[in-house]
């Protein structure tokens, strides 16, 4: 069985890199992703993360759809919780009206930051429970069939594709309730990933949107011709993964040393359980893994996020796995 390739691009900013440069170069992939022949680039919604510029994925999403002419876009995701459906419906109506058959809308019930962050955005908890309806009210004005009377979106009746995102059961659950597709983020939580896609499978009600069950999996890649090379991007990414998990809440960032030294204590292990659907190594051991990881996580669609530092190696990561010189099967 064939599977569709796509992107998760996270609009990481480099050391050495400003915000601006960020949004470059994902113009610049984004455009070569189109050559490469990958299905979709997504961007997630993230607060208060100075490494990671997608904080606001509409407005990164149109200014990349500007710039290109065929790939499809989307939101992989906007945390629901975090806006009324009623402004996502607005903001994705509005990037469908304007280019038309290529964009998705990813949902997600996590807050996509810290419990301050969460308050400085005005927000609670009681918002996050309020997800399952919230999908139903954001489909209904989407899809011009308002839940609530004498309110409706405009631009509405657009073809924005649904999707639910999650790393739990619950979103598994509600996914398969409301017959959409479900994307698991296995590149960071990967816990329950067997779990949830069986649940998903099982239980999937088809509906107008989906007659069958759709699974995408996150997984994260590093390729480089030299496997040294990619070996040692992956050290370098597991210690910003401590300065971001260790020292985020009072803006510490940690040596080399005291990252490695990190790494080897419990605490550590929790990068690399974060971290454990990985394929790093050269293009060839990268696409093994990918055929691999497909056929472990029953995915109809993989979306891959270069797990690389170093920018050069983030882009050629891409490149190396387009699937256009080589289509991932399982």
């Amino acid at each position: 069985m064939s599977v569709d390739l796509s992107i998760l691009d996270l609009a990481q900013v480099g050391a050495d890199e400003t915000v601006r440069d960020s949004f470059a170069a994902s113009v610049d992939m984004a455009q070569r992703a189109e050559t490469w022949g990958y299905k979709r680039i997504w961007y997630a919604e993230h607060h208060n993360m100075s490494t990671i510029a997608s904080s606001a994925p509409a407005v990164l999403i149109a200014h990349v759809a500007a710039n290109t002419q065929t790939i499809r876009l989307g939101a992989g995701g906007v945390m629901l919780p975090n806006h009324a459906p009623l402004t996502i419906a607005e903001q994705f109506g509005t990037l469908a009206s304007l280019h038309p058959g290529r964009i998705d809308l990813g949902l997600g019930r996590a807050p996509g930051s810290d419990q301050q962050t969460f308050a400085a955005l005005r927000r609670t908890i009681a918002d996050a429970d309020r997800f399952p309806s919230d999908v139903l009210e954001l489909q209904g004005f989407l899809t011009g069939h308002s839940r609530i009377e004498g309110v409706r979106a405009t631009p509405g009746g657009v073809d924005v594709p649904l999707y639910i995102l999650g790393s739990s059961l619950f979103g598994a659950q509600l996914a398969a309730a409301l017959g959409l597709p479900y994307a698991f983020a296995s590149h960071f939580a990967p816990a329950a990933l067997l779990d949830a896609v069986a649940l998903y499978r099982r239980e999937f009600q088809p509906s107008e949107q989906l007659d069958a069950p759709y699974v995408i999996a996150g997984v994260g890649v590093i390729a480089d011709d030299d496997e040294a090379v990619a070996a040692d991007q992956l050290l370098r990414a597991k210690r910003a993964r401590v300065t971001a998990l260790f020292g985020r809440a009072n803006g510490r960032k940690f040596t080399d040393e005291e990252a490695d030294a990190i790494l080897s204590l419990p605490q550590g292990r929790q990068i690399d359980q974060m971290m454990q659907y990985a394929g790093v190594g050269t293009p060839s051991q990268v696409r093994e893994y990918l055929d691999w990881f497909a056929g472990h996580a029953d995915a109809d669609e993989l979306i891959v996020a270069s797990l690389a530092p170093d920018r050069g190696v983030w882009l050629n990561t891409f490149g190396h796995l387009a699937p256009a010189a080589a289509p991932v099967n399982s």
